[in-house]
């Protein structure tokens, strides 16, 4: 019989999918974006849907069943009420008896298209249901699985999920994603510290403990040993992470430090190291300022003393596109000046305000010698060598002699990121002590490296301190690492902003909500143009439905970006996954993107994504 017409094809609710898509760039908590970072993802809701809608017949392709254009709508209006309900984040808890419903309803509603065809009755009982999709749907492949919005949503459908991508990380995401969490579905935790009666429900007094399910268990050991790394790494660079004294003598934990770059003033008579900063001011909420303080001496020199708007005003930045300005002599400079001094070595770091935890509320406090020196004392173990790109995509950097990637980062947050990825070379044995066997100790230990992505973001010399939220902002705000002058350090061991227990929180809420309960998903890495290097579907007359989001142009240098994360997770996860990890950097002459590292950027492109279109076309489902 002929092609039936899917939902797709004639009407969607657009409205409400849209307001989902929407609402879901302020939702974080769970949501899968916060696993780990990845650029352009797409909204959930809107891959939920288009999923939904291209297997779903439209009733116009039924006509024995809906014979008049009356009942043809009566049911389009029935289905599109149940992709308003889908679409709906809350629709992504699993744990909630109505989330499960509506999930079964929509499986169920496909297997009900894939069985009119095969001329048989759909099952109703949701396991059965996901038997039939698993026995008789077509597999749906995203060849650009990136991020992996398209793959889990897919999953969560009950279809079979296959995710490609050339990127190692994005490969790692979605196999965190589609991969381990229904492998180990409904399983307890291992760690010692875990209920032994099941897991927690309810609220208060009301607080009863079940048996543990879906994913709950493996977020719980995630929580477990991301502490248990927190409470090691404090042992072994506590020292390097003082407190801050206030002037009653107490003391205040440190979320944290505020520097500047400095490069010397070309003033013979001043040759002060000068600061670079793009603004003065630390809180526009809280009103506090950096007040420069100039001795003139034998020799010029400059301290900050943090200062309340009662005391003053802050003064304008001292550098700009244009150029910059010394505030000690007032001597003008193009900023030419400030990237060779830049590039021969002569940028500096100087410490400009200390910010520490109060009384519900933030305390803005001036350097002192001793967190000066407790920075300067850090001497990392290990340092990430790898060059950076000489030409890419979202760089903007190199023109300021910042040549390998280490040196996007202080010797304290070396430090910092060598000591947890050095303790987290002692997880796997711990798990097994604990009674882990080895599939699962490796899907702990997976989930923790992400962790030590996350704090690879919020530990760089590239963070940026936000004066209207008084939070830290990672590197990657927007998918380009460009030049700050002023930056944060945040505190890994702090309860604020930044800190390595808010990573374990964010990756643990993320696993807890994964669906579990559905088929199992395959991720791969592969070259979408040829998809060699993993394992195709593309086999037989009956192939693959595709739904995909493919690159732009030059729009974002996934590749070049994601080696930030890259040097970092491959030392973590090379056993692990040695195949995906073989490589030094992630592959780039491969990847579909318009690159200045290409000769033709733009036709090169064209060519490929052209080649990889009529490859897809000759080879998925009808």
């Amino acid at each position: 019989m002929s092609r039936a017409r899917k939902l797709i094809e004639v009407d969607l609710p657009l409205a409400e999918i849209n307001a989902q898509a929407q609402r879901e760039k302020s939702i974080r908590h769970g949501h899968p974006s916060t696993l780990h970072m990845w650029w352009a993802r797409r909204p959930l809701a809107a891959c939920r849907a288009v999923i939904f809608a291209s297997m779903v017949d439209d009733p116009s392709s039924c006509p024995q069943e809906f014979p008049t254009p009356a009942k043809q709508n009566q049911e389009r209006d029935r289905l599109h009420e149940l992709i308003k309900r889908l679409v709906k984040w809350e629709t992504t808890d699993e744990t909630k008896p109505d989330a499960r419903e509506i999930i079964h309803q929509a499986r169920y509603e496909i297997a009900r298209s894939i069985a009119r065809h095969r001329g048989e009755t759909a099952p109703t009982d949701p396991a059965d249901v996901l038997e039939y999709l698993h026995d008789n749907a077509p597999p749906i492949h995203d060849p650009f699985a990136g991020g992996g919005s398209i793959p889990l949503e897919v999953q969560r459908l009950g279809l079979r999920a296959i995710g490609s991508d050339l990127n190692p990380v994005a490969v790692l995401l979605n196999k965190a994603q589609i991969e381990i969490p229904s492998k180990f579905r409904n399983q307890p935790p291992v760690n010692p510290a875990a209920n032994p009666m099941g897991m927690l429900v309810g609220k208060g007094k009301k607080k009863e403990s079940i048996p543990w399910r879906g994913t709950a268990g493996l977020a719980d050991d995630i929580r477990y040993y991301g502490r248990w790394m927190r409470e090691q790494a404090y042992k072994r660079i506590g020292h390097l992470y003082p407190k801050a004294r206030l002037s009653d003598s107490s003391e205040a934990t440190v979320i944290a430090w505020l520097w500047t770059r400095t490069v010397p003033c070309p003033n013979p008579a001043c040759a002060v190291p000068m600061p670079l900063m793009k603004t003065f001011q630390l809180s526009k909420k809280n009103q506090y300022w950096i007040k420069p303080d100039i001795e003139r001496g034998a020799q010029v020199s400059i301290e900050f003393v943090v200062q309340n708007h009662s005391e003053g005003v802050p003064q304008s930045r001292t550098v700009s596109r244009n150029g910059a300005i010394c505030i000690a002599c007032g001597t003008a400079m193009k900023l030419d000046y400030v990237r060779e001094q830049a590039r021969v070595g002569n940028m500096g770091e100087q410490m400009t305000a200390i910010i520490a935890e109060g009384d519900r509320q933030r305390l803005f406090l001036s350097p002192t010698d001793e967190h000066i020196k407790a920075a300067m004392d850090a001497k990392p173990n290990w340092r990430p060598q790898n060059r950076l790109p000489e030409r890419a995509l979202g760089f903007a950097v190199q023109a300021y002699g910042y040549t390998e990637w280490q040196q996007l980062f202080t010797d304290r947050q070396l430090t910092t990121l060598t000591t947890f990825s050095a303790i987290f070379t002692e997880l796997n044995s711990l798990l097994t002590q604990h009674g882990a066997d080895e599939d699962y100790a490796n899907a702990v230990c997976t989930y923790l490296a992400f962790a030590i992505g996350r704090e690879a973001d919020m530990c760089s010399s590239f963070d940026r301190w936000h004066n209207s939220g008084d939070f830290v902002t990672g590197v990657f705000g927007l998918p380009v690492i460009s030049m700050i002058w002023d930056f944060a350090e945040s505190n890994p061991f702090s309860n604020s902003t930044g800190n390595w227990m808010a990573h374990i929180e964010w990756v643990a809420k993320v696993v807890a909500r994964l669906p579990a309960n559905t088929n199992p998903g395959q991720a791969y890495q592969a070259n979408a143009a040829t998809l060699r290097g993993g394992e195709s579907d593309f086999l037989g007359e009956s192939g693959p439905v595709i739904v995909t989001d493919p690159p732009y142009y030059d729009n974002i240098g996934y590749a070049d970006l994601s080696d930030f994360f890259y040097v970092w997770l491959r030392p973590l996860l090379r056993d692990i996954y040695p195949d995906l990890c073989a490589s030094i950097l992630a592959p780039k002459q491969e990847e579909i993107i318009a690159a200045p590292r290409f000769e033709n950027p733009k036709e090169r492109f064209e060519e490929l994504m052209g080649q990889t279109l009529k490859m897809i076309r000759r080879n998925c489902s009808d």
